[in-house]
């Protein structure tokens, strides 16, 4: 096992699948919340593109590499701060921005934890 790679431990698996499955939640919410005024292609190619930087590091995450546990802390700010300015902005769309701005946090809170319980103890 090479040295980026965390070994397997209780709450590290169960902070990557926690990771994973808010990574995934955050694809379904952000897709979900572009195409809600209607579909069209125009649309699902800008969903696509809204969460480009959820899909990047979706490989490294499944292997457990903390290098992507560590830089995809930055990959989701971008949905934090896209949720925040629009529940101020838009009160018609407070539902679906509220629903984004927590999984982001969680997405968040979820990646520092895994890197926490994962990190050597020399």
């Amino acid at each position: 096992m090479t040295p980026q790679h965390a070994a397997p431990s209780a709450p590290g698996n169960r902070f990557r699948i926690f990771s994973l499955t808010l990574c995934g939640a955050l694809i379904v919410v952000v897709t979900g919340w572009t195409l809600s005024s209607g579909f069209s292609v125009k649309r699902l190619l800008l969903a696509l593109v809204l969460t480009l930087p959820l899909w990047a590091p979706l490989r490294g995450l499944i292997r457990r590499d903390r290098r992507t546990y560590a830089w995809a802390t930055l990959c989701v700010i971008p949905y934090f701060v896209l949720a925040l300015t629009e529940s101020i902005a838009n009160p018609p769309g407070r539902g679906w921005s509220a629903t984004c701005l927590g999984l982001a946090l969680l997405l968040f809170v979820a990646l520092i934890g895994y890197l926490r319980v994962t990190r050597s103890r020399t």
